[in-house]
This record gives structure tokens, sequence and C-alpha cells, in this order.
């Protein structure tokens, strides 16, 4: 399974939508957030009420979940099989998914004044963007960064980062690498 993981607008989704044009399979996580202008419930995320995501934590229905940004987000333990699956993760998922997980991951960067420039475009409020940028600045720490497999960065051209992503998973999978 292949991991994107990097802060708030650094082209994780885009990257994520590119990669399912060369075989890749999303896995639609669990969110408790308000969709945004253009997503689609069960395609983009598993839209559900605080109530019902609770209730599947009860469950024990998670393999993963955690409150980032004021809204919950977990991914289903039925989720988690293919080889070309991949997953957007924060980097309390991430940790968890290193320890326990077959997988090889991609730390994301971009500049602030783009990811900033990004949300904007995308219509984000003013305070959330604000708030998005401070909490990032604490989670996305050089640790997180560090343990990794690979770094990307999302400002490249898009065709250059699929190309470099699917070279380093198809690499790591003909090694039988797991982490590092």
């Amino acid at each position: 399974m292949l991991l994107l993981i990097g802060p708030s607008a650094s082209g994780k989704t885009f990257i994520g939508k590119e990669l399912e044009k060369h075989n890749f399979k999303k896995i639609v996580t669990y969110t408790t957030r308000e969709k945004r202008i253009n997503e689609i419930d069960k395609i983009d995320y598993n839209f559900i009420s605080i109530a019902e995501f609770k209730t599947k934590i009860k469950d024990n229905f998670f393999f993963e979940y955690v409150l980032y940004n004021d809204n919950y987000y977990g991914t289903a333990r039925s989720s988690l099989n293919e080889i070309y699956n991949y997953l957007i993760v924060e980097p309390t998922g991430f940790l968890k998914y290193i320890k326990e997980k077959n997988v090889v991951s991609f730390y994301i960067e971009c500049d602030i004044l783009i990811r900033k420039e990004r949300m904007l475009k995308r219509k984000d409020k003013i305070e959330d963007i604000n708030k998005r940028i401070k909490n990032d600045e604490l989670l996305f720490n050089k640790d997180i960064k560090n343990e990794a497999d690979f770094i990307i960065d999302g400002t490249k051209n898009i065709e250059l980062i699929i190309k470099e992503i699917k070279e380093k998973y198809d690499g790591c999978l003909k090694m039988g690498k797991n982490n590092k």
C-alpha cells in the first residue's frame, strides 16, 4: 500500500487522483467534516455524522482514526487489502501504518505560500487557512518527514511527480521492501 502524507494543500489529493490514472485505487476514508465544493460522498470521503463516527469507534470498525482540525477522520479495517491502493494520512495515522502495515510512504512537501494560494483557490475560509497552517506547523515536523520512505516536491510538474512515485514504489515492491 502507498501512503501520501503532507501538510494541508501540499498536493496529496491531486497526486492521488493522478495515481488513479495509473492503476492505483484510493482507499475512501471516513470523516465528520463538511463536504467542500465539488466533493462527492463515497468518492472523496465517506461523510458521516459525529454520532455515526463514534458508534464505529465503539464497534472497532477503524484501523486508525484521529481528531484533526476539529473533525474526525478514520480508515475502515476492511479497506486495507490491495497492494496498489493508496491512502492519504495525517501524522497520527501515518505512524500507526508504518509500525503495523506493509507500506511505502511519500511525504509531499510544499512551500507555505503555495499552500496558502491553493487553499484560497479552493475557496477555504481565511480563518480556516490560518488555523490549518498553524496546526500543520506543529504536526508536520522534521521527525514525521524523516519517517517517510521518500520525500517528493509537491510543486513539480505532476507528470514528473507521478513518474517518480511509480518508479520508487515499484522499486520497493520488486525489492520486497517494507519500510526503509
